[in-house]
């Protein structure tokens, strides 16, 4: 909502939107009044009280670490210096905490300060707005915080050595997760559509003069592939929420979805990073892609009332709407689609001067 206010601000001059990003900015600032530098997870914005639901003191890595860019902002904007400080001793701790070669777990105790030792590590749910947020913090701050460009480099390097396999018989990158099993941590080639939002950072990084600029457009433009193939691969022409990967060479198939993995939640991540590619080498491949998964949306999602997610990506007969439309259906899908196909000749909304934040909602980038 915070970004949501400050991006209407930036694109409409209104005041109005900058007054209420305020005001939702101090009823925020409770929640940096835990035992350590990580805030907790849950605020009253009425009585100004935060607290962790039933004593529950973990949450998200990434529900911390993806407040940068409109705590930044917004202090930028009003002037008043607690909003970016409080947000960036968060990165500061975060990148303190020891990680498997620059990869965190998915969970971090906000009354330790440290991790759970026992988390999933992965670029899904959890973590994957933390690697976004370090490279767009680094950009939107004027390229002055190198921590966080470090931070994000290693991560990936921990990435590609860890995460990253190829499956059969086609090759496709899959991009898994390390989880906790019995006899311990151990590879899982499972990934989540969540997780397809790491091509477009990877594009974005790689022109913002980065050492390893080539290599992460290669590794964005076939991770990206590969989502791509998560739609194409279904009846309906719509991911699933996640996939699993064949990594053994006799496998018939590159994809297989588990029944309770075949709902579609309109998510955005897949044609996020299908604008950035496009945007960066004007490619029409990620046009042709973009549309693909825009009919296929409009043949099996659409209602007489809206756009609803759905149950089943294999079944174009019976989908099973769920009669709901998410939030980020409106926020960023449709969002990056409509700029994925707006050949201006002046980009809207261009890359050298603005960042958007994991909702899509664009803020400006300060020298």
């Amino acid at each position: 909502m915070l970004g949501g206010l400050l991006g209407a601000y930036h694109l409409s001059a209104d005041a109005v939107f900058l007054r209420k990003a305020h005001e939702l900015g101090d009823r925020l600032m409770p929640a940096f009044s835990s035992a350590s530098p990580v805030p907790l997870n849950a605020v009253n914005l009425r009585q100004l009280r935060a607290h962790s639901p039933a004593g529950y003191w973990e949450t998200s890595t990434s529900e911390v670490t993806t407040i940068q860019l409109e705590f930044v902002d917004l202090s930028r904007q009003t002037g008043d210096p607690r909003y970016e400080a409080a947000v960036m001793a968060v990165s500061r701790h975060v990148s303190s905490l020891p990680k498997k070669d620059g990869l965190v777990p998915v969970s971090i105790d906000a009354r330790s300060g440290r991790f759970r030792s026992s988390s999933t590590v992965s670029m899904g749910a959890g973590a994957d707005s933390y690697y976004e947020y370090l490279l767009k913090t680094w950009l939107q701050t004027g390229r002055t915080h190198d921590f966080l460009r470090e931070d994000f480099e290693r991560g990936v390097e921990g990435m590609r050595t860890h995460l990253v396999q190829k499956s059969s018989p086609n090759g496709l990158l899959c991009l898994g997760e390390i989880a906790e099993g019995v006899r311990g941590p151990s590879f899982n080639a499972r990934m989540e559509h969540l997780a397809c939002y790491l091509g477009g950072t990877l594009a974005l990084a790689s022109r913002s003069g980065l050492s390893a600029a080539a290599e992460y457009m290669t590794l964005a433009e076939r991770l990206t592939e590969t989502c791509w193939h998560m739609y194409r691969h279904m009846p309906t022409g719509l991911s699933p929420d996640s996939v699993y990967f064949n990594t053994i060479p006799s496998a018939v198939d590159d994809i297989y979805v588990r029944p309770t993995d075949a709902r579609n939640l309109q998510r955005p991540e897949t044609v996020e990073s299908l604008f950035y590619l496009y945007r960066l080498t004007g490619n029409k491949t990620y046009q042709d892609w973009g549309w693909a998964i825009f009919d296929a949306f409009n043949r099996h999602t659409r209602l007489p009332v809206g756009y609803s997610s759905i149950g089943d990506v294999k079944s174009p007969a019976s989908p099973k709407h769920r009669d709901k439309m998410e939030s980020f259906w409106l926020a960023e899908t449709l969002k990056y689609l409509y700029l994925l196909f707006s050949d201006n000749p002046t980009p809207l909304i261009p890359l050298d001067k603005f960042v958007f934040n994991t909702e899509a909602h664009p803020l400006p980038i300060y020298s």
